[in-house]
């Protein structure tokens, strides 16, 4: 008898937890979000989660607090997201670098893959091949070439170890037979900062972030890292078409949350994200930006699941193989 009444009792605490777990998605959300970026503010990464964040806000009935968390490729920021508590109220923008490339190097106390809840496959982008403006070469040919006659390692900045803009400067480096020296920044804006003031030579940024200082003058794009050419500058050639070929690397975004959320709040999470990509006015600033949005049919959980693990099946081999580490 008195195991038939604790084997009840266990029961009801059971259903009483599941309950409440229910309640607390119905009244998901309840207080402000916090979306955590793994960048600093200004880049590409930080101005598409204040677009999202404000167009969310919309359908959840909730402001969504962006906290940018720089360091470690944006590694920092998405281990914030994975030991936040499991209720919905912490949830994580990354990209490329910091859920492909960055986990690939750093010792994290967690798996990228196993423990995030995947939420929405975002917009994805080009990176171009960029120098300052007092760089001879105008066009792909003159850079190859000024880059071949130079006797020493010509700077060339990227946003971290790792990241695609070094993936995509070993490429051309061993295509061309030259030599890089990479200076790593913990995000686009502080790159291009030092790209304008000529403390560095080249870079390799994300495009639609570093478009406006392209149209600007204040430093030279000279080819897209991408397999066609960017609609936002259709005269800017692509590595391929310079003659670089296999040279092709898209930089893309999503959005994760906590793992072991209830699956009403993913739900409720993909279909705010969803609502924002698909509304006009938000879409149009983000297409502004130079980014293109997925498809619908890819804006869901499985879709950034499925995309994300094809990412790190095809570039975790090419980094092994290149030996990049993130002492480099």
């Amino acid at each position: 008898m008195k195991r038939i009444g604790l084997v009840g009792a266990l029961c009801a605490l059971v259903s009483l937890t599941a309950s409440a777990v229910v309640a607390r998605a119905e009244d998901y959300p309840s207080r402000p979000i916090t979306m955590m970026v793994g960048f600093p503010p200004g880049g590409p990464t930080d101005t598409l989660a204040r677009i999202l964040a404000d167009a969310m806000k919309k359908t959840l009935g909730q402001t969504v607090v962006i906290e940018d968390v720089t360091g470690a490729g944006g590694t920092i920021a998405t281990g914030r997201v994975v030991h936040a508590s499991a209720d919905g109220y912490t949830i994580g923008i990354g990209n490329w670098t910091s859920h492909v490339g960055s986990p690939a190097m750093y010792p994290l106390d967690y798996d990228v893959l196993k423990d995030l809840q995947p939420i929405s496959l975002l917009t994805s982008s080009p990176l171009w091949v960029l120098s300052k403006n007092e760089l001879p070469p105008k066009t792909p040919a003159e850079l190859f070439a000024w880059l071949k006659a130079q006797s020493r390692p010509v700077t060339f900045g990227t946003v971290g170890t790792g990241s695609p803009a070094q993936l995509v400067g070993i490429q051309l480096a061993k295509a061309l037979g030259v030599h890089f020296q990479f200076v790593p920044y913990r995000g686009a804006a502080p790159a291009m900062q030092d790209l304008t003031a000529g403390q560095i030579e080249m870079a390799c940024l994300e495009a639609s972030g570093t478009y406006p200082g392209v149209a600007a003058g204040r430093f030279k794009a000279f080819a897209v890292t991408t397999d066609k050419r960017w609609p936002k500058s259709p005269d800017t050639p692509t590595l391929i078409e310079a003659g670089v070929p296999g040279v092709s690397l898209a930089f893309w975004h999503g959005l994760w949350a906590t793992k072991g959320i209830p699956q009403p709040i993913v739900d409720k999470l993909d279909a705010a994200v969803q609502a924002a990509l698909a509304d006009p006015a938000t879409k149009k600033r983000i297409e502004g930006l130079g980014q293109v949005i997925f498809p619908a049919g890819q804006q869901n959980p499985d879709g950034l699941h499925a995309y994300q693990t094809a990412q790190i099946e095809k570039w975790w081999p090419v980094m092994k193989a290149a030996g990049i580490k993130a002492s480099n």
